[in-house]
């Protein structure tokens, strides 16, 4: 090859470390490759007529360079591996190594925050624009926009959980220009892409990690802004499948309070699971009886078994709205002792 190590292109690279490696590693390496990346990779390893020694210990470095950059990754996000590498290789070869991953890596937008103590995340951004908030709050983890939205004031909290939930498809400028705003402490690099995030799903999973008072805050307010977002949101914070999440004296009230052709209908398609828990909080005639009415009861349609299911939820929500039972959530207010 009679090109300098500057002007290799990644497959020539890669043929080069292969044949470095040696058969077995190579042979090893082929299993993690598609069908089309091991034809051009052998076509290219056959193509190379000899390898400088100078030249294969760079291309090994390099790549042992790239696989401790991954690691770093791995361990506390870009921002934390090009720090580290910029101490041991200087800032220069850091970039060059970074740029070379986050080339081909999918790297999500705020990927340095979800890295970050969430009271941390809370200090820079409580005064910010509501929309801004509920931007970085769709792209965290569930737990820690949860811990977020809990500390930020009340007046606010239902307006940033809506913006969450109509949040739809963000352009790659507002999301640079809104990470600018934590560049300061973290960095991170940006896959510029139009970034689905947001939605429904995204508000659900972070009600269902505050504690209860917060919770019923942000319902209130919603149920006053957009009473329709409000109910679907509910329907979906907790499911006809969580019944098994609850303790046996809130299951046997359950029993007592619905219909029992809609609890038949519920359990005629549940899981295994949830017939047990259910089955075992009944008397045994009231489980026979109902074991030998669903056998008998033939098809049914999936529409009918959904409305008794959706009846069902809403009873166990309104008995806990009452206090009669409790479903446990990720706040501390919902222990019992």
């Amino acid at each position: 090859m009679a090109k300098q190590k500057g002007e290799l292109t990644g497959r020539q690279r890669a043929a080069v470390l292969l044949i470095s490696l040696g058969p077995d590693v190579s042979a090893q390496v082929y299993k993690h490759l598609t069908e089309e990346e091991i034809e051009k990779l052998t076509l290219e390893i056959s193509s190379v007529k000899k390898v400088e020694s100078q030249q294969k210990e760079e291309i090994i470095e390099q790549f042992h360079q790239i696989a401790l950059a991954q690691d770093y990754i791995s361990q506390g996000g870009i921002g934390y591996a090009k720090t580290v590498l910029e101490k041991a290789l200087g800032e220069n070869e850091a970039s060059n190594i970074i740029n070379r991953l986050t080339s081909s890596l999918q790297v999500r937008p705020f990927d340095f925050a979800r890295k970050a103590d969430p009271s941390q995340i809370l200090n820079f951004i409580q005064n910010e624009h509501p929309q801004t908030i509920a931007l970085i709050l769709s792209y965290l983890d569930s737990e820690q926009s949860a811990q977020i939205l809990s500390e930020l004031p009340q007046d606010t909290q239902a307006d940033i959980a809506r913006r969450i939930a109509i949040m739809d498809s963000t352009s790659p400028e507002i999301i640079s220009e809104v990470e600018q705003i934590l560049e300061r402490k973290l960095s991170t690099t940006v896959t510029q892409d139009y970034t689905q995030t947001g939605g429904i799903e995204a508000v659900v999973e972070v009600l269902n990690g505050v504690d209860r008072s917060t919770e019923r805050t942000i319902l209130d307010s919603l149920e006053i802004q957009d009473p329709e977002l409000a109910e679907e949101i509910k329907k979906r914070m907790f499911v006809f499948e969580d019944i098994v999440t609850l303790d046996n004296r809130a299951i046997q009230r359950v029993i007592r309070e619905v219909e029992n052709e809609d609890l038949m209908l519920s359990l005629k398609v549940a899981s295994e699971e949830v017939k047990e828990v259910v089955f075992k909080n009944m008397s045994n005639r009231m489980s026979e009886t109902f074991r030998e009415e669903m056998e008998f009861m033939g098809p049914v349609r999936l529409r009918d078994v959904e409305e008794s299911q959706t009846r069902i939820v809403a009873v166990i929500r309104r008995l806990e709205d009452v206090g009669e039972i409790v479903i446990a959530r990720g706040g501390g207010d919902d222990i019992i002792v």
